[in-house]
Parts: C-alpha cells; structure tokens; sequence
C-alpha cells in the first residue's frame, strides 16, 4: 500500500493548471474602477470671456481721418498727386506744401495710434530724381511704411 501512496503524490506534481483568467479579469475591473473613480473626480476648466475697461478714443469726423493708405503719383511731367489732388509745382525740389501735409497727416495717424501707410505710383519715365524728392519729404514726416509700384494701372 505504501507503493500506490507514492504514486499518486507524483500524479499532483505533474498536474498543469493552465492560464487561470478569472484572476486577470479581477485586476482589469479594478484598474477600470479606479479610472472611473477619477474621472469624476476632474474638474472641468471654463473660459470666463471678459473685458477690462480702458480708455476710450473719442470719435472723429470723417474729414480729420485719414485714409488707411495713401496714394502718391509721380507723373512724367514731374508732378505729384497725393490721393489725386496735385501738389507743388514740378520744379520745386524741396515740395513744402507735400512735406507739411504728409506731416499734419502722420501727426493725426499718430493720435489715433494708427500707422501712414504710403504707395508710390511711378509713371515709367518719371524722372528718379522727382521720386528721391518726394522719399526726402516722406523722410522728413517720419513716415517709414513706403511701397512702390511703377507704371499705370489698366482696368
């Protein structure tokens, strides 16, 4: 008898109990209840849209506002147009009457905080020398955002 007591205690040793499962999905729901406990526990961020109070600008008329860009022709002739309205004569290097409008115009943009933003529209064989002048009256402005085309425009 002792034989067959021996026997079956090596029959248990050999036993394979294989991939047990229910122990895998305990640890998954504990995982996942945990996960659902914290998801209640975050707080949402909201975006609160406000305005600060600050300085008002008073209104203007539409006469003391500039337009947002300026538009300066520089004829063969030697003539310069601001916006279309004619300048100082083609002989006048120095262009006072240009110069001091362009100065009272940035003054104004400069008010309002605004920037002068100018276009010089060369005709093809305006002379260098009358688009230098009118750089020189821009300069004395003060005024710096200066874009040039060259040619007339066909619609």
């Amino acid at each position: 008898m002792s034989h067959k007591k021996k026997h079956h205690a090596i029959e248990g040793d050999n036993l394979v109990m294989g991939f047990q499962i229910a122990p895998m999905i305990d640890v998954v729901f504990v995982i996942m209840l945990f996960f659902m406990v914290m998801a209640g526990a975050v707080k949402v961020e909201r975006e609160l849209k406000t305005q600060l109070p600050g300085i008002g600008t008073p209104a203007l008329n539409d006469e003391q506002t500039p337009p947002d860009e300026i538009i300066v022709t520089v004829e063969e002739v030697g003539v310069v147009t601001l916006n279309e309205e004619e300048f100082d004569s083609p002989e006048n290097k120095t262009l006072p009457n240009f110069t001091a409008t362009l100065m009272r115009l940035k003054q104004e943009a400069d008010s309002r905080n605004a920037k002068v933003m100018v276009t010089i529209q060369a005709e093809e064989q305006a002379r260098y020398e009358r688009v230098i002048d009118v750089l020189n009256a821009m300069a004395k402005a003060r005024i710096g955002n200066v874009t040039f085309t060259v040619g007339s425009e066909e619609f």
